[in-house]
């Protein structure tokens, strides 16, 4: 049985252990995200469990594994095992062995125009921004609007003449492997998925914003577990008795205690949040979804800086996975929307009066 049929044997009887079967598949992987996700496509290792369930954590802890690996890798990942999620919750078009986007990015300007023809048929035209991995997926959801000027998703195929992928609109060092540039769609062929609004009105929209936060939260526990690494060597060579030698800079040690506090909050509330999640999976999750998003942005950021100031240049400037992830980490960071965010939680919480904090 070669690798991938096994792969596929192991999981077909138990979604659940798709976590470890892609943590697996990982460590064989290549630099190449677009093609990293293909095989992850191939190997059925797409198949999470929706979010709400009954096993979101499960579906975080892939997501997490994700960003463990490569932020490329995970953004395509997430994106499309978030559209999959979207496809099954509004009864979208189900297509075997696509790789999905989910391009719903609405910064200033036109938005792209959905139209439906004389013959019934849809179609879209206008530019999209932001199209991570547009160059190498075969579907995506766009968000557009229609003639009424009602937000609408539509599932468009990307191999059709009416999509041109451009090489604009992408510039950046980090995340330079998730490619998100502009789209230009010519009355592209593409189909509505749901009805109008109903892609912002699902239980799942805030779900699946939740989950993002479990690929920052695996990309800052490997820069931490670097900093764990290195500090440990440094209290060899152990005595004869088995103790070690107080060798650790305290300086290194303190910035490894602030890493460490930082990753355990936001592990708690990821696995907090996931079980209110499948508690509750028809309730509004908007003041969730933003707290765990704000919540392990923050400890990212932390680890980020406190790791970096413990080890210094050498691992930035001499290891090549530490120095893509922390170039990378930055720039998936800015898909929260920072004091917004935390306007838009604050003023979820003063609307009701009530406090959420009691043990």
């Amino acid at each position: 049985m070669s690798p991938l049929a096994r792969l596929r044997h192991d999981l077909a009887p138990a979604p659940t252990r798709v976590p470890a079967l892609l943590a697996q598949f990982l460590s064989g992987a290549h630099d190449d995200a677009a093609a990293t996700l293909a095989g992850a496509i191939a190997a059925g290792l797409d198949r999470l469990p929706l979010p709400g369930s009954g096993a979101t954590l499960t579906r975080w802890q892939a997501l997490s594994i994700a960003g463990h690996h490569d932020l490329s890798f995970a953004k395509l990942y997430e994106g499309h095992t978030d559209a999959l999620a979207i496809l099954a919750e509004l009864g979208g078009p189900q297509i075997a062995g696509a790789s999905w986007g989910v391009w719903c990015a609405e910064p200033p300007g036109p938005a792209v125009a959905l139209r439906m023809q004389g013959d019934g048929r849809y179609t879209l035209s206008g530019r999209k921004l932001w199209c991570s991995g547009a160059a190498a997926l075969s579907h995506a959801l766009v968000s557009c609007r229609d003639a009424a000027g009602r937000r609408m998703l539509a599932a468009v195929d990307l191999r059709q003449p009416g999509v041109h992928v451009t090489d604009q609109g992408w510039h950046a060092v980090g995340m330079a492997g998730s490619a998100s540039v502009d789209v230009e769609f010519s009355e592209a062929q593409a189909v509505p998925v749901g009805e109008h609004e109903s892609y912002l009105t699902r239980a799942g929209f805030w779900h699946g914003g939740a989950g993002v936060a479990a690929c920052w939260y695996g990309a800052a526990r490997a820069i931490g577990e670097r900093l764990l690494t290195s500090t440990h060597a440094q209290l060899a060579p152990r005595t004869a008795d088995g103790e070690a030698s107080a060798q650790a800079d305290p300086h290194r040690l303190a910035h490894l205690g602030h890493v460490d506090l930082a990753l355990s909050g936001a592990a708690a509330v990821l696995i907090g949040s996931a079980a209110a999640i499948d508690a509750a999976p028809d309730t509004g999750a908007q003041a969730l979804a933003l707290r765990v998003r704000l919540t392990v942005e923050a400890a990212a950021s932390t680890v980020l800086e406190h790791a970096t100031r413990a080890l210094g240049a050498g691992p930035l400037c001499r290891d090549a996975r530490f120095a893509r992830m922390a170039a990378d980490l930055p720039v998936f960071l800015r898909q929260s929307h920072a004091e917004r965010d935390l306007a838009t939680l604050g003023s979820t919480l003063a609307a009701t009066g009530d406090a959420p904090w009691a043990l």
